[in-house]
């Protein structure tokens, strides 16, 4: 069965009628042709469809299209308006943070999400942890420890962690 769905995706309304088991992430990459979120392990386990959906991190490959009607999706291409690289792509840049590049979409979109989580004051189980417990719902402070932790739900077949970390803790200093 087809259903018309309308999504906004890095700024721009886009209506199309998909199959009701079509995921976002099919839906970007086939009939939208944004190949920014990648397909890993189509199984919600390696990271590399992350988008922002609705402001929060989410697995584009397990989110069905039609649960999404009129949601706000920003892929990694979205935070690159007019060609203007975000400062977290800057900072994968500046500290190689890649190899072969498969996962970095993924890992740069959940990368910006992490750090604004932490800024919210949400808790990890690194934060949880803490002798201070973490739990005064202020900002939490970004150690590689804790960058680890966050973006554990993004894997690196390249094993390129050693620069994604300190390209991560470079922008969350600021």
């Amino acid at each position: 069965m087809d259903v018309e769905v309308t999504i906004r995706v890095d700024g721009t309304d886009r209506r199309l009628t998909v199959d009701t088991r079509t995921t976002l992430l099919d839906a970007l990459r086939e009939r939208l042709g944004n190949t920014s979120p990648k397909k890993g392990c189509d199984h919600g386990q390696c990271g590399a469809c992350t988008i922002l959906l609705d402001g929060r991190r989410a697995n584009s490959c397990l989110a069905l299209a039609v649960a999404h009607d009129g949601a706000e999706i920003v892929t990694a291409a979205g935070l690159a308006p007019d060609g203007q690289l975000h400062p977290m792509q800057q900072c994968f840049i500046r500290h190689d943070a890649f190899q072969c590049g498969y996962c970095t979409p993924g890992q740069i979109v959940s990368a910006v999400a992490m750090l604004r989580e932490a800024e919210a004051g949400w808790p990890s189980a690194v934060t949880m942890d803490s002798p201070d417990g973490g739990a005064d719902g202020g900002p939490v402070r970004l150690d590689a420890d804790e960058i680890r932790e966050r973006m554990s739900g993004n894997l690196c077949r390249c094993a390129a962690y050693a620069n994604i970390v300190p390209a991560i803790e470079e922008l969350a200093r600021r």
